[in-house]
C-alpha cells in the first residue's frame, strides 16, 4: 500500500493506547500517546510498550517492520516526549520529508503548547520564564539544574484555571520557546509551581498524597497542540494537531 495513505495510518503496529490525530497528504502524521509509553524502543524488549510496537534504528531515527505481505515498512519519528508525559508527537512516511520537518524543529519553527497541572498558583496571570540550565546527559540519563547554567531556556506561562479544592493546583499552559531537555518540568520546579507527579524535579511528599486522592502516579504533563508552516516540493502546507487533554487533569479543577 502507498505510504501516507488512510489505509497505510489504520494498518501501523500501533502501542497500546495510541492513536492517530492528524495527516496530511505528504505523509506527516501527529499521533496521540498516553501517558507510559515509550516514544520509541530504548531496548530489547521495549517494543511493545512504546509508540509503535515495532523494531527501531535508533541511526536514521526510524520504525522498521514488514506488513502482512512480507512488504518492508516505515515510520519515521519527527520528536520525543518523555515517556510520562502524555500528547501530541510527530511521524512520517516518507523519509525525505522526516528530514525536512526535523530541520524546521531545529530551527525552532514548531509552535508546541502544553498543558501542566502543578501545586500552588503563579503569582501573576502570565509570565514570560526565562532562565539558564545546567543539562547533564551520562548513562542514557538526563538531568536538568537552573543553578551554574549557561543553556537558555524560555517559556511562557499563562493560566488556564485554578482550582477550587484541596490540594491547591492549577492548570497552565505553558508554551517552550527552546527545547532544553526537561525544560518545563525545571522552570516550573524553580518557580515553586511543581508539576504534579514529577518524580524528578516535583514535590516527592505532596506528590504521594495526591496520588492516593487522583488514584494515579502520573506525570501531569500534556502535549496539547504542535502546528507549523513548511515547504515541501514546491508548495507551502500548514499542519496541525491537538490532543483533548485527558480527563484526570479535570477531577481537581
Amino acid at each position: 500500500m502507498s505510504a501516507g495513505t488512510a489505509s497505510y495510518w489504520a494498518t501501523l503496529p500501533y502501542g497500546r493506547g495510541v492513536t492517530l490525530l492528524n495527516r496530511d497528504a505528504n505523509g506527516l502524521a501527529a499521533f496521540a500517546k498516553p501517558a507510559g509509553i515509550l516514544s520509541h524502543p530504548n531496548a530489547a524488549g521495549d517494543e511493545p510498550r512504546s509508540l509503535l510496537d515495532a523494531p527501531y534504528a535508533v541511526a536514521g531515527e526510524v520504525f522498521e517492520w514488514k506488513d502482512g505481505d512480507g512488504a518492508p515498512q516505515r515510520v519515521w519519528l519527527l520528536n520525543r516526549l518523555d515517556s510520562a508525559t502524555s500528547g501530541v508527537i510527530l511521524a512520517a512516511a516518507d523519509g525525505e520529508l522526516a528530514t525536512a520537518i526535523r530541520a524546521q524543529f531545529k530551527r525552532k519553527q514548531v509552535r508546541k503548547v502544553y498543558n501542566a497541572l502543578v501545586f500552588g498558583a503563579p503569582r501573576q496571570a502570565m509570565e514570560l520564564w526565562r532562565d539558564l540550565l545546567a543539562v547533564d546527559k551520562r548513562g542514557g540519563q538526563i538531568r536538568a539544574a537552573v543553578s551554574a547554567g549557561n543553556v537558555p531556556a524560555e517559556s511562557r506561562m499563562s493560566v488556564v484555571r485554578a482550582g477550587r479544592k484541596e490540594p491547591r493546583v492549577t492548570l497552565v499552559r505553558l508554551e517552550p520557546r527552546t527545547g532544553r531537555s526537561h525544560q518545563l518540568r525545571v522552570q516550573c520546579a524553580k518557580r515553586h509551581l511543581p508539576i504534579i507527579g514529577d518524580q524528578t524535579y516535583g514535590d516527592f511528599g505532596r506528590n504521594r498524597e495526591f496520588a492516593k486522592l487522583a488514584g494515579t502516579k502520573r506525570l501531569f504533563l500534556h502535549s496539547l497542540e504542535t502546528s507549523f508552516d513548511y515547504e515541501w516540493r514546491g508548495r507551502p502546507w500548514t499542519f496541525a494537531a491537538k490532543a483533548p487533554l485527558p480527563a484526570e487533569f479535570e477531577k481537581f479543577l
